[in-house]
């Protein structure tokens, strides 16, 4: 069986987060978050300041839109109904039901953490969430290290496990599960950020992760 390897290292289990990962959930994002601040409260967006608040981390973003941390699970289930509602309109990015068909027929395990719950994935996803081994899904915004363990544990390996993701709190979640974590340019983080931050891999298009996957024929 191949795996994936990213700079030499091969890996067995390619972990991806979801929202701006695999999905293209930005502009719904940016669509319903000033909604969610007048319901909780919290400073909403200016259009001018969006560039400049996707340079933040998930902490420093709460911190400067003033959302004290008792809300943060209540604006997430939240979100997460909004989610459910539009469904429709949430799409994956091109390329990546190929990406996920091809390293699944490589042999390679697949699996998904994210803050997002499961049945929202699932529906996104259609027919390839079935090429997608294990779900650790509806994670706090912080607690995504956890989930990756759970993952890894599932998976029967301690090592050999990648995480891709587009924000520094997913970069910070591989770091603490042990495992390696590769950022992609596309999402919600901007590349400059990711790239300061010296991932393992950064990932421009979709078509990159297959490129960094064994063997060249792929």
């Amino acid at each position: 069986m191949w795996g994936a390897c990213v700079m030499g290292r091969p890996y067995a289990v390619v972990v991806f987060d979801f929202d701006g990962t695999l999905a293209d959930t930005f502009p719904w994002f940016c669509s319903v978050i000033n909604g969610v601040a007048r319901r909780y409260r919290f400073r909403q967006i200016d259009p001018a300041e969006i560039e400049a608040l996707r340079g933040l981390s998930a902490r420093a973003l709460i911190r400067e839109l003033g959302v004290p941390a008792w809300k943060l699970p209540f604006i997430t289930r939240h979100m997460h109904r909004l989610a459910a509602r539009d469904i429709h309109a949430i799409e994956l990015f091109p390329d990546i039901r190929h990406m996920l068909r091809k390293l699944d027929e490589a042999g390679i395990t697949l699996a998904i953490v994210s803050s997002n719950s499961e049945a929202n994935i699932r529906q996104v996803l259609g027919p390839c969430a079935a090429r997608v081994r294990h779900y650790a899904c509806g994670a706090s915004m912080f607690g995504k290290a956890k989930r990756l363990r759970a993952v890894m544990r599932k998976a029967g390996l301690n090592g050999g496990v990648i995480y891709v993701g587009d924000e520094l709190r997913d970069q910070e979640a591989a770091e603490a599960a042990g495992c390696d974590f590769a950022a992609v340019s596309w999402g919600y983080t901007r590349r400059d950020v990711l790239a300061a931050n010296q991932p393992d891999a950064l990932f421009e298009h979709p078509g990159d992760v297959l490129d960094a996957t064994c063997p060249a024929e792929l």
